[in-house]
């Protein structure tokens, strides 16, 4: 039986069908091309660089692509890699469905969009009701089917709306604990603060930026798609009700710096940019320990500012 990708060890020979979620071409110091790839199965990740890569090569090996990878296990930078020997397309008779080497929200679909309307459901508040329905009547499919982030958290199909959902459970049980929190501004901030996101990422399979994505950001797109549907709804953009959902979801990366263009100035949008962080960083924590083997160290986390993370062997 063939392994999986993250089953490999050190020094291990590779040889694996595994679909490519990235290709980035790029140059070395001396000025040879080469492609800078992301191989994808059930188990995660594992990247390779391909010297030399040919013109053929640079235009066949897309992401979403299926590809038979021969290699070396090794790692660079105390982070697994693959030394490549050989790559080609899968053939006739081989692997060739991309939804087979993707890994999945562990929750399904139909359980996710469940409770994404009994979470609308909570929003009694008219104005953010309408507008959350208005937005997800839109973007339903591809919220519950989208990864939260090319890399990093949530990297997964699904991952979009199970991101959103764990913080919308949190944000009901911390409202529950702190009554002083609107519990309504901050379910719906939770369910739209990544929601631009289908429109930054191109898709589940072999995820890229999109131009938009690439120029703009999820937030500012989100806001714009806000400010929209709001003019469809007759809504009065001056008004508070407005004003604080926008500011929810625009200060939700807290810092100017890491893209929020405000701060958080009330306590919902405080609370809510808290939640997000916590919830990204657990599951990229739990990812890294996840391959870790007790009583040893992960490797080194790039969104936890590339932090090693300790297993113990209490779980």
């Amino acid at each position: 039986m063939t392994k999986l990708l993250t089953e490999y060890q050190d020094t291990e020979h590779i040889d694996s069908f595994a679909v490519l979620k990235s290709a980035d071409i790029r140059l070395t110091k001396t000025g040879k091309t080469y492609l800078s790839l992301v191989f994808s199965d059930r188990s995660g990740d594992l990247p390779g660089n391909l010297w030399d890569a040919t013109d053929e090569q640079i235009k066949t090996l897309l992401p979403g692509k299926i590809v038979r990878l021969q290699g070396v296990r090794g790692a660079y930078q105390d982070k697994p890699q693959v030394q490549i020997t050989s790559i080609r397309l899968s053939s006739a008779g081989e692997p060739d469905n991309p939804a087979d080497f993707m890994v999945h929200a562990p929750i399904k679909e139909e359980q996710m969009s469940d409770e994404l309307s009994d979470f609308i459901l909570m929003i009694t508040n008219p104005t953010w009701n309408r507008l959350v329905r208005k937005l997800f009547s839109t973007y339903h499919d591809q919220f519950l089917r989208y990864p939260a982030a090319k890399s990093n958290h949530h990297a997964f199909a699904g991952g979009l709306a199970y991101h959103s959902l764990s913080i919308a459970k949190l944000a009901q049980n911390v409202a529950s604990e702190y009554p002083q929190l609107n519990k309504e501004l901050l379910i719906a901030g939770a369910l739209l603060h990544d929601l631009g996101k289908t429109i930054e990422l191109s898709g589940p399979v072999g995820t890229q930026y999109t131009t938009a994505g690439n120029l703009i950001g999820h937030i500012t797109l989100i806001d714009e798609q806000i400010v929209l549907a709001a003019h469809e709804l007759h809504f009065d953009l001056q008004s508070e009700e407005m004003i604080l959902i926008r500011h929810v979801i625009l200060s939700h990366h807290g810092l100017l710096e890491y893209g929020s263009p405000v701060r958080p100035a009330v306590m919902e949008a405080e609370v809510l940019h808290q939640l997000d962080e916590m919830d990204a960083s657990i599951q990229m924590m739990s990812v890294a320990l996840d391959k870790t083997m007790d009583n040893t160290f992960s490797d080194r986390i790039f969104g936890l500012d590339n932090r090693r993370f300790y297993k113990t062997s209490s779980k």
